[in-house]
C-alpha cells in the first residue's frame, strides 16, 4: 500500500468515526454520563477519531518526506511548519492528542464537560483538518 493510499484510508476512517459520533450528539451530557454504554461508546469513538487524525498526520509526513516526529503532538507542529495547517489548527489538534492520552492512560480522570464539548463543538475541527489534507496533499 502506498503512502497515498494510507492517507486516503485514514481520511476515510476518520470520516467514518465522525459520522458515528454524530449519533451521540442527540444526548444531553447527563444522559451520556448516566448511561455506561453510551459513555463508553462516545469515549471510544472520540479516541478513534483523534487517533485517525494522528495516523493521518504521520502518513502525510511520510508521504511528503518531512522530518519525523518524536511524539504524536509533534506531528501537528511539523504539519504547521510545512504549511499544511496553521498554528491555530495545530494547537487544536495537539490539545485533542492530549485528550486522547487521557482517555487511554488516565481514564478515571476524564472530564465529561470536555467530552461533551468535543462531541458537540469540536468535531468540526477534525473535519476542517481532513479538508485541509485533502486540499493540500491529495489534490
Amino acid at each position: 500500500m502506498t503512502n497515498f493510499s494510507v492517507i486516503e484510508n485514514k481520511i476515510s476512517a476518520a470520516k467514518k468515526y465522525l459520522k458515528i459520533l454524530q449519533r451521540y450528539r442527540k444526548y444531553s451530557k447527563e444522559e451520556l454520563v448516566g448511561d455506561i454504554d453510551l459513555c463508553g461508546a462516545t469515549e471510544r469513538y472520540l479516541y478513534l477519531a483523534v487517533q485517525a487524525t494522528i495516523d493521518l498526520s504521520e502518513a502525510v509526513i511520510a508521504f511528503k518526506k518531512f522530518r519525523k516526529p518524536v511524539t504524536f503532538s509533534e506531528a501537528f507542529s511539523i504539519l504547521e511548519e510545512e504549511g499544511i495547517i496553521n498554528q491555530k489548527m495545530a494547537q487544536i489538534l495537539i490539545n485533542m492528542t492530549g485528550f486522547r492520552n487521557i482517555i487511554i492512560h488516565d481514564y478515571e480522570k476524564i472530564n465529561y464537560d470536555i467530552v461533551y464539548n468535543i462531541l458537540n463543538k469540536k468535531l468540526k475541527d477534525i473535519e476542517s483538518f481532513l479538508e485541509l489534507v485533502e486540499e493540500k496533499v491529495i489534490r
